[in-house]
């Protein structure tokens, strides 16, 4: 059996935090964490940790912080941990050669796309948007072009008719960090060939603003439900209806025919809140006005006194 190698674990969200805890079951000694430094949050802007930081912490595990990845003291503290690999996933920031090459292994990457498509910041949210029937994980050896690098294991997910960000997410992450505890064995075994990227297959999953929300009522009725999906929960899809806006979290088709002006709403009983698009009728299934409570449409539509024709 070969010796348990030196981890350096760099990853800052909640699932990032999931598969260090995976990596610290495992045979390797994670021996320094490096996460985004604490960032205001929520409505009081309190000072708040990464889930990554408080999961080392809880173990022990030393944690550095950087401002930025290319600080000279950053760069001596790294290379004290002495690591044989560091592991990437979810960092947040892209990393300069300095820290690629630093580990005799390099940098391994959990990626949650099959490369190469999906390259980019989120390949989540652009698998559902894009109407995708299977996703997956990769696990790769980082190079400075992002997520370019040769891949070591993927694994496919298959995604359900009403997958949404969140589910999708938490498909993945446990796979990810098997896959990740599968490639480190097989490195270490020699079992393990890495294979290069096909570039003309690659795409791209660019960063989610929240500005991506915002509905598009000129657009089919089918890709603002596979929007709602994909941006559930954050940043959530919304409109404006009398000046204040509303969020809505879960909507369907009810017909691809044109059906009144896009933004149109043609139906607001009990049967439901429906909304006229670029192509269809899509059902508002469940909101949440400014301010307000998130509701089924048959409850907001007790008090929100919407009418047919009314535009959103």
């Amino acid at each position: 059996m070969s010796d348990p190698w030196r981890i350096v674990f760099m990853g800052t969200p909640a699932p990032a935090a999931a598969t260090l805890e995976a990596l610290l079951e495992g045979p390797d000694r994670v021996v320094g964490v490096v996460t985004q430094p604490d960032r205001p949050a929520g409505r009081g802007q309190q000072t708040v940790k990464s889930p990554v930081r408080r999961v080392a912490e809880a173990n022990g595990i030393a944690v550095l912080a950087p401002e930025k990845t290319r600080d000279p003291a950053f760069l001596q503290a790294l290379t004290s941990w002495a690591p044989d690999a560091i592991v990437v996933v979810a960092y947040g920031r892209i990393l300069p050669r300095s820290i690629l090459e630093l580990a005799p292994q390099g940098c391994i990457n959990v990626h949650y796309s099959l490369l190469p498509k999906y390259r980019g910041a989120a390949p989540i949210p652009w698998a559902i948007i894009n109407g995708e029937e299977v996703s997956g994980v990769t696990t790769m050896r980082l190079v400075e072009k992002m997520d370019a690098g040769p891949i070591y294991l993927q694994e496919e997910v298959a995604l359900a008719k009403d997958e949404t960000a969140a589910s999708l997410t938490q498909k993945l992450v446990p796979v990810g960090a098997r896959l990740l505890l599968k490639t480190i064995a097989g490195l270490k075994a020699g079992e393990i060939s890495p294979r290069a990227q096909d570039e003309d297959q690659a795409s791209y999953a660019p960063l989610i603003k929240k500005e991506d929300g915002r509905v598009n009522w000129q657009e089919p009725a089918s890709v603002i439900e596979r929007r709602v999906r994909a941006f559930s929960p954050w940043p959530s899809c919304y409109t404006r209806w009398n000046g204040k806006l509303l969020k809505i979290h879960k909507a369907s088709v009810v017909s691809t025919e044109r059906r009144g002006a896009p933004g149109e709403i043609v139906r607001a009983d009990r049967g439901g809140l429906w909304v006229a698009t670029g192509e269809g009728v899509l059902s508002l299934d469940e909101v949440q006005l400014e301010n307000r409570d998130r509701l089924l449409a048959a409850e907001f539509l007790k008090g929100a006194r919407i009418d047919r024709g009314q535009r959103l």
